[in-house]
């Protein structure tokens, strides 16, 4: 089993790869989506070149998206067919029923639906183009572009705050004010509810 990162310089179909989430923010799908269209067509190809997928290779060859799924989305929606991937993890050793259970164990997979419940495996999406919106992952990802926390190493760290801000608001707010939901979220991130959160820089505990 490794964990070296191994680019793989054959471009691998988007549609081929399996997601280790169920949903994404669609806001900031689009948001993606925008960036993209408006480079030109060469910065397009080295954009597509330098931001690799990381995946996971199963037992069943199979290759497992483990980060950027927002971005890989958003480049099949703009036409794109094929990227680069850069392999973290070798699984192909596992049985096909241990299987899920190391990625839960190494923090590879997140099956949480847009309601923040735990679903079977099973139910994970089959291909980028099945991943579901969750608002409030677009209103984490907002929150730590404004500086609400700081940018973490912890593996779904913005589905961990996405789940803090839907215990604190209405899914109503963010969808139809999301400015107004943005500010709330400012506040939130800065109190000591919010201490236990990856990234967390409010004031001080002692404060």
């Amino acid at each position: 089993m490794t964990n070296t990162r191994e680019p793989k310089v054959q471009p691998i179909p988007i549609l081929t790869l399996r997601p280790t989430q169920m949903t994404v923010g669609m806001r900031e799908v689009k948001d993606k989506r925008k960036r993209f269209r408006e480079e030109e067509s060469k910065k397009q190809r080295e954009m597509i070149g330098k931001h690799m997928i990381p995946v996971v290779v199963g037992p069943d060859e199979r290759l497992y998206v483990v980060d950027h799924h927002h971005l890989a989305l958003a480049l099949h929606d703009e036409g794109v067919k094929d990227i680069l991937v850069t392999v973290i993890g070798d699984l192909r050793m596992v049985d096909r029923d241990a299987f899920w259970g190391v990625m839960d164990n190494k923090r590879w997979v997140y099956p949480y639906d847009a309601k923040g419940e735990r679903r079977p495996f099973k139910d994970l999406p089959k291909s980028v183009k099945d991943l579901k919106d969750d608002p409030f992952r677009s209103l984490a990802g907002e929150l730590r572009r404004a500086g609400g926390f700081a940018k973490e190493t912890t593996p779904f760290s913005e589905f961990l705050w996405a789940d803090f801000l839907r215990r604190k608001m209405q899914r109503k707010l963010v969808d139809d004010h999301f400015t107004k939901a943005l500010e709330k979220a400012l506040v939130l991130a800065k109190s000591k509810e919010a201490v236990y959160l990856p990234g967390w820089c409010g004031p001080s505990p002692d404060d």
